[in-house]
């Protein structure tokens, strides 16, 4: 079931994300002036001034990766963990290279890189940490289970 779930969702969220990063224009375009509003409105709510679109688009870029990082990690054995290191970095560099080299309207960038790598290592240790709990809670049911039936 974890192997079918990381493999159907990487390749939802795989799809989604090529379709998002290699449209010939950025994704904000012609959207700045409601994004200022927004942030103008959160700014007034509490968000600290520092943050502008700048770092809300850093964070967009984290968490744009974190599906990928976590359905990689769900598909991954626990022996071959560090795949999940190195694939993240390498699908999002890819992403940038084609960008920078084949659409003229985007832009490619190593803080992309940088942000995106982050998201997916953060939701591969979410996984992961997911997979130690529902396998400790299986240990424990087996166990239980033995027991009641050597009764």
């Amino acid at each position: 079931m974890r192997a079918a779930i990381g493999t159907v969702g990487l390749a939802i969220y795989a799809a989604f994300v090529l379709l998002v990063t290699l449209t010939p224009t950025p994704v904000d375009s012609g959207l700045q002036g409601s994004i200022d509003k927004v942030l103008g409105k959160l700014h007034a709510h509490g968000l600290p001034a520092w943050f502008q679109y700048p770092q809300l688009e850093f964070t967009a870029n984290i968490a744009f990766f974190v599906p990928i990082g976590f359905f990689l990690a769900l598909l991954v054995p626990w022996r071959a963990w560090w795949l999940c290191i190195l694939i993240g970095p390498v699908f999002s560099g890819a992403l940038e290279f084609a960008q920078g080299a084949f659409l003229p309207d985007r832009f490619s960038s190593v803080g992309d890189v940088i942000a995106n790598s982050t998201g997916s290592l953060i939701g591969s240790i979410a996984a992961f940490a997911l997979r130690s709990v529902v396998e400790a809670r299986d240990r424990r049911v087996i166990a239980a289970a033995v027991v009641a039936a050597a009764r």
